[in-house]
């Protein structure tokens, strides 16, 4: 068993699941999302993003775009709770929390994108 691909695939599905951990619950309700969440999220997904930078391959470019995608969204909600977590004093209206889960709900579906990409990958290569 190699190591580093223990590692990285980890890294991956602990970033797909704590993506999907955050979009869970109403899409409107400030109190079913966790904003640490969200920020483990986006630093996991970081730590993903920083794993595929050395791959060259045509797979990992793709690999690379996805995680790309996946960290602009997640960092675009993250901008968003905060800007309207200071407009009112109960935090983020239903409206700014809705807009943040879309946001994390098309990270998780990029995030989709990459599992099924290195499952695939780890299916058709060779020993």
């Amino acid at each position: 068993m190699n190591l580093e691909r223990v590692v990285f695939g980890f890294i991956i599905i602990l970033a797909f699941s704590f993506t999907f951990a955050f979009v869970m619950g109403d899409i409107d309700n400030a109190s079913h999302h966790n904003v640490w969440i969200l920020t483990i999220a986006i630093l996991i997904n970081l730590i993903a993003t920083g794993l595929k930078l050395g791959d060259r391959s045509q797979v990992g470019a793709l690999l690379l775009a996805s995680s790309l995608v996946v960290d602009v969204l997640l960092i675009s909600a993250r901008v968003i709770w905060v800007t309207a977590e200071n407009q009112t004093p109960l935090g983020p209206s239903a409206e700014s929390m809705a807009n943040i889960v879309s946001l994390a709900g098309g990270a998780l579906i990029a995030s989709v994108v990459t599992v099924v990409i290195v499952v695939g990958d780890t299916l058709i290569s060779r020993r």
